[in-house]
This record gives structure tokens, C-alpha cells and sequence, in this order.
């Protein structure tokens, strides 16, 4: 996507980071629980998923060597709070295995893999799809891949934003076809759509006061009403 669209993404970003700065995301003390948080948060709230990580800390569980040395069911048992844990922890079990195959249990060699090779390898593995495979390759190897997620689906359609097809692969190329390839940048816009998502382009969008309701024809309509 060239020109407009282009333009147009820049200052949905300059408008939300203006409203709410940066996000500092993703929480996280070092690449692995940045990987394990984002295997944990599918369908999860974020404060449950830090329930989840605090109780892998807590049994010093929350590295590739601690998770490979539980039982699946213990395992469970410590992701308890991100809900569905029993599909949690055969995806946490199955990302181990991995590492200790491509990597020989390293961590930071595998995430040197070119950008390709590595989500090639994290899609192949069960129970990472894309959302969660290019937030691995984002926030954990810092990679500039943009990811993608319900939040941005709801926000970007909204502004008519919204690709020809409505797949993964095109809503990405979106971005990628339109913005410099910049991982901080990445970050943080995903990031910041997240914080809006959640704040003010909900189901039932609040759009008095919404950042970008000048510039959407969701919020231009609701202000007409």
C-alpha cells in the first residue's frame, strides 16, 4: 500500500501515542517469558496470564530447563489462571521441545534465525499460530514483523482500514507494505492499538473522547447521532 495509506497509518500512530504515550510492552524479565507470556495470553486476560507466570517464577519453573522438568499435568496445574492450561501446557511443552531441537535447549541462537526460517519453525509447532509465532519473532527477538490481532481487525476496519481479504497474511501486508520495517516502531503501534482496544474501540465502541474519532467514520457518525 503506497501513498495515502501510508500517511494515513503514520497518524493514527502520531494520534495515539499522543493519547496515551508509550506502553513499555511486553512485560517481560527476559525472552523466555516474553515467549511464555504470549503462549499464555491466547484467550486470556493479562492479569491472568501474570497469575500464570508468577506461579512458574514461584516454582522456579519459568525457563526452557524448569518447564521441561515438569509433568504436563504439574505444569497445568502451575498455568492454571490463564485458562484452558491442559492445551497451555502441551503448547509450552511443545516450544521446549523446539529449542532443545533446533537450539540444543539455547534460547538466543534460535532467535537469531533469520526472520523466515524462525516462524516457519514456530508455526510448525503445535499450537502457535500467527499472532502468536510474530509476537515471538516482535517482542522476543526483535524482529519487525507487525502483528496482528482482534484488536487491529476491530480498530482498522472501523476507520476503513480494512484489507480487500480478510486473512492474516493480507491485513499484515497492510502494514508492512506501507510502514519502514522498524521493530520499536512495530512495538509500540501494536502496542498502542492493544491499550486502544481495549480502552476505547471495544465491542461497543466509546467514542466520545476516542483519540482517533475525527478521522473515523464510526466516531464521525456517533457524534452526528
Amino acid at each position: 500500500m503506497a501513498g495515502p495509506v501510508n500517511g494515513r497509518l503514520f497518524d493514527i500512530y502520531d494520534r495515539l501515542y499522543s493519547a496515551y504515550g508509550p506502553q513499555h510492552w511486553w512485560p517481560g524479565d527476559s525472552a523466555f517469558e516474553i515467549i511464555a507470556g504470549a503462549i499464555l495470553t491466547q484467550s486470556a486476560a493479562w492479569s491472568n496470564v501474570e497469575r500464570a507466570l508468577a506461579n512458574l517464577k514461584a516454582a522456579g519453573a519459568l525457563s526452557p530447563q524448569g518447564i521441561a522438568a515438569l509433568s504436563e499435568e504439574e505444569l497445568a496445574g502451575l498455568i492454571r489462571p490463564s485458562g484452558y492450561y491442559n492445551a497451555k501446557a502441551r503448547k509450552l511443552k511443545a516450544f521446549v521441545r523446539l529449542l532443545d531441537e533446533c537450539a540444543g535447549g539455547d534460547l538466543p541462537p534460535l532467535l537469531a534465525l533469520p526472520a523466515t526460517e524462525l516462524r516457519s519453525l514456530l508455526l510448525a509447532t503445535h499450537g502457535l499460530g500467527p499472532e502468536t509465532a510474530d509476537s515471538i519473532l516482535l517482542y522476543a527477538a526483535g524482529r519487525p514483523v507487525f502483528v496482528i490481532d482482534a484488536y487491529t481487525r476491530r480498530t482498522f476496519s472501523r476507520l476503513g482500514l480494512a484489507p480487500e481479504m480478510d486473512s492474516y497474511a493480507s491485513w499484515q501486508g497492510q502494514f508492512s507494505d506501507a510502514l519502514p520495517p522498524d521493530a520499536r516502531m512495530f512495538n509500540e503501534y501494536h502496542a498502542l492499538v492493544v491499550r486502544h482496544g481495549k480502552q476505547a474501540c471495544r465491542k461497543r465502541p466509546l467514542c466520545h473522547g476516542c483519540p482517533l474519532a475525527v478521522i473515523c467514520p464510526t466516531g464521525i457518525a456517533a457524534k452526528a447521532a
